[in-house]
């Protein structure tokens, strides 16, 4: 593993343990060339999996991207990050067990969508408020009336 500072090819585990799911393995590394120490995480990866963009683009699937984007619509939200993680490793195992190995953004929004929904109304409307590319505050009141609607 190459190290984030010096970036010298030589480093050294100093601990192992299982993550609290029991999804991944936390190492600490340890640099031999300037001694900085830092954490990396091996996960079991099902199958390589490509994103299709709207636009016909592809890209590989980043799990960190889509941590990323639920960790922003979750900011300052009451769930715990351990949760979060628990929703990420779902929808990235049922990507990976789906069989295909190119998935359509639209699927992953969805996922995510739904995956918020149960988590956290108001980081579900974040999110949407991106992923639906909300214009003006009554695309926000027409969204919130039909959560209200589906709730009833």
């Amino acid at each position: 593993m190459r190290c984030p500072f010096c970036g010298n090819n030589d480093t050294q585990v100093k601990d192992s343990r299982p993550t609290e799911d029991n999804n991944a393995i936390r190492r600490r590394r340890q640099c031999v060339n300037c001694g900085a120490r830092f954490t990396t995480f091996e996960r079991v990866q099902l199958r390589e999996l490509t994103v299709v963009k709207t636009n016909g683009k592809r890209e590989t699937f980043d799990r960190d991207k889509l941590l990323r984007s639920m960790t922003i619509a979750l900011r300052k939200r009451p769930v715990e990050p351990e949760r979060i993680e628990r929703v990420v490793n779902g929808i990235v195992r049922r990507l990976e067990s789906s069989g295909e190995s190119e998935i359509p953004t639209t699927l992953v929004g969805e996922l995510i969508m739904d995956a918020l929904a149960s988590l956290d109304q108001v980081a579900y409307v974040r999110f949407a408020s991106v992923y639906r590319n909300f214009r003006e505050a009554r695309d926000f009141e027409e969204f919130i009336e039909k959560l209200d609607e589906e709730s009833e």
